[in-house]
């Protein structure tokens, strides 16, 4: 199929099934999406299984879509910008100790303690796994995705201050999450033993370097947006600065991540205040807010889509299912050590840890990392869990955090 075709019949499923997930299900957008897509995919797998349909043409197109290279080099740009641009720097300053804690530190926890327990638990249930490899799971389990869980947080009324660390964790974590996989990756290719002079410099140089870069461009573009008065051009130069500044940033070999969440944190504070007219404004947040969402939309039906090309059994899905464990242990404990020794300097929100641990969701970015490894003996092992993690942090946690933030509410 060409490109115009893979995007004409996936734009087309996430319309019909928004359609039918806004008529029918009524559930947050984006989880009603994954699950109308999981179930038609389920459905086309038990009548495959039967012999009642062909499976062979749905299965060559989901594979002949490259998700990690659509999501990591692609529409991941437009999501971090978007979700960038409508986050009052004010209020993210006000909790920039936890997030900057919970972004750094606690994904390096989470990364090294899922590793630590998937590995023990794979040789448990008798796959032969290098402990570098379930260290690469964790790496690419750790980071949070923010889509699925916003709108779950403002209509159950989450503290303001709860809302703004999970949102400026997830959109902060995503950058030092792929640089960390890409260290361990880096390792496993090079066959050599970690250097850990070269690998701290690596991830300073990212996130640095994508820090820097992002102010750059974000100032650079700021500049011209006050230069002009045209909804028109502010839009298209808005538009340029998420896809152009996401492409230099991957070019010159900095985290390409925090690189277009910086810009965006310009552009959303500095360059909505000083240098747009209340006309741009009007005309920029609901192209953003759009272009938001038709992106999210086509990615949960790809999510969604995506269990025709896994490989199943007894034994892949016993391993997803302890990782849901791992992954939930490994988030409660990155998240309560790094709160407990943060309250000797400032209060927390009654339920903090139990709120941030389950509202942790995964999402796309894990499942574009699994489905980037190399060819190995572990990566279909790896990709099977990964996806079991991914689905059950969207439905299950995202479907019962409103309930859990209702019940932490209630109490205190």
């Amino acid at each position: 199929m060409t490109i115009f075709e893979t995007i004409a019949v996936l734009v087309t499923l996430a319309a019909i099934f928004s359609y039918l997930n806004h008529r029918f299900l009524r559930l947050p957008s984006t989880i009603g999406l994954m699950v109308i897509a999981l179930l038609m995919s389920l459905g086309f797998v038990i009548l495959g299984k039967l012999g009642l349909v062909e499976l062979s043409h749905s299965v060559t197109f989901i594979r002949s879509i490259d998700f990690s290279e659509t999501l990591l080099h692609g529409m991941l740009a437009f999501l971090l910008f978007a979700g960038a641009l409508h986050v009052d720097l004010s209020d993210l300053a006000s909790q920039k100790l936890p997030v900057a804690v919970l972004s750094t530190i606690g994904v390096i926890i989470a990364t090294f303690i899922t590793g630590v327990l998937f590995w023990y638990s794979m040789q448990w249930l008798g796959f032969e796994m290098p402990f570098i490899y379930a260290l690469l799971f964790g790496s690419l389990i750790s980071p949070t995705d923010p889509i699925a869980v916003l709108g779950i947080l403002k209509s159950a009324g989450a503290p303001k201050s709860l809302e703004i660390k999970i949102t400026g964790e997830s959109l902060f974590n995503d950058g030092i999450g792929v640089v960390i996989f890409l260290t361990i990756l880096g390792i496993i290719a090079s066959g050599h033993e970690p250097d850990p002079a070269h690998i701290t410099m690596f991830l300073l140089e990212e996130a640095i370097g994508g820090i820097g870069l992002g102010l750059s461009l974000g100032w650079i573009v700021y500049r011209l947006l006050r230069s002009v008065d045209n909804y028109q051009v502010e839009v298209l130069l808005t538009l340029a600065l998420a896809a152009g500044g996401y492409s230099l940033a991957e070019a010159i070999h900095v985290s390409a991540p925090i690189a277009i969440v910086v810009a965006g944190l310009v552009i959303g504070n500095q360059g909505r205040a000083f240098a747009m007219s209340e006309k741009t404004r009007e005309h920029l947040d609901p192209f953003w807010e759009l272009l938001d969402e038709i992106l999210n939309a086509v990615l949960f039906v790809l999510m969604g889509l995506e269990v025709l090309a896994l490989t199943l059994d007894l034994n892949t899905i016993a391993a997803g299912l302890i990782a849901i464990f791992v992954v939930l242990i490994a988030r409660f404990v990155s998240v309560a050590l790094p709160v407990q020794l943060m309250r000797f300097k400032r209060p927390f929100t009654e339920g903090t840890i139990k709120i941030l641990t389950w509202g942790g969701l995964r999402g796309g970015i894990s499942i574009a990392l699994a489905l980037s490894l190399p060819p190995s003996p572990y990566r279909d092992l790896i990709l099977a869990v990964t996806y079991i993690v991914v689905v059950f942090s969207v439905l299950v946690q995202g479907l019962t955090l409103g309930k859990l933030i209702s019940s932490v509410k209630s109490k205190s």
